[in-house]
């Protein structure tokens, strides 16, 4: 995690280098989310605020309340973002 992003300080949240690999869990900890926010930003052109402004927006906070912890659903956090990146393409000709 430090060699995909030297400048950033911040404690790696522990989910990003304990959880599985296998790609299966569309979720992360919020934590996790905001620990790669600027270089997504970077990588996308994007400010940080628009990429906060995401990870809010698919954070979902605990199982009625109480059980479980808060994620951030990474599926829908990406197509959001490639929609944020992709400028609308204009009508073909007829």
């Amino acid at each position: 995690m430090r060699a995909a992003d030297p400048g950033n300080t911040q404690a790696v949240p522990v989910d990003l280098v304990t959880a599985s690999g296998s790609g299966l869990d569309p979720d992360i900890s919020p934590a996790a989310a905001n620990y790669q926010a600027g270089r997504v930003a970077r990588a996308r052109g994007l400010s940080l605020q628009e990429v906060d402004a995401l990870i809010v927006r698919f954070t979902s906070g605990r199982f009625l309340g109480v059980l479980g912890d808060p994620r951030v659903n990474v599926v829908q956090l990406n197509l959001a973002l490639d929609a944020l990146a992709i400028p609308p393409t204009a009508s073909p000709a007829k």
